[in-house]
């Protein structure tokens, strides 16, 4: 049997319920047929080159999909190798780079082709003399081990 003290409790934590309801049903909307123009990609600068961010939201069946075409400076490194949950291709479209693959730097140019597998670890770095430019296209079925970028 409820009490009014417990009537009580219940209405006045209401409004902390109905908050954290309404910031978990605050999804992003799904990514639907879309089209990114070159022309109309907006590039940031970064430290060690640019990147034109494309998409980062969930899709019919996917959590995340992210999607980003970057510029890396002749001589810079992306990053340090790492791993993450998250899989992940890269396109070259442009200079010459090195991938570090199983465990393995392998040199690619433009029209390779990189797949990234779940927690594998992986760089990216432009070997070449001018900058080098791929597109990025990384995915996570679940959005509780995406990767936070």
């Amino acid at each position: 049997m409820m009490t009014r003290r417990d009537v009580v409790v219940g209405l006045l934590a209401m409004p902390s319920v109905l908050r954290a309801a309404a910031i978990a049903t605050e999804e992003q909307p799904i990514l639907g047929p879309t089209v990114f123009n070159w022309n109309e990609m907006k590039a940031e600068k970064t430290p060690v080159g640019e990147v034109r961010p494309l998409c980062k939201s969930p899709t019919a069946t996917l959590d995340q999909l992210e999607m980003h075409v970057t510029t890396l400076n002749a001589g810079q490194t992306s990053h340090p190798p790492h791993r993450h949950v998250n899989e992940e291709l890269i396109i070259i479209r442009e200079g010459e780079c090195e991938t570090l693959s199983n465990g393995k730097w392998i040199k690619i140019g433009p029209g390779s082709v990189v797949f990234n597998a779940s927690n594998s670890l992986h760089g990216f770095r432009n070997t070449g003399t001018t900058a080098a430019v791929y597109h990025v296209i990384n995915w996570s079925p679940n959005k509780d081990t995406a990767t936070k970028k």
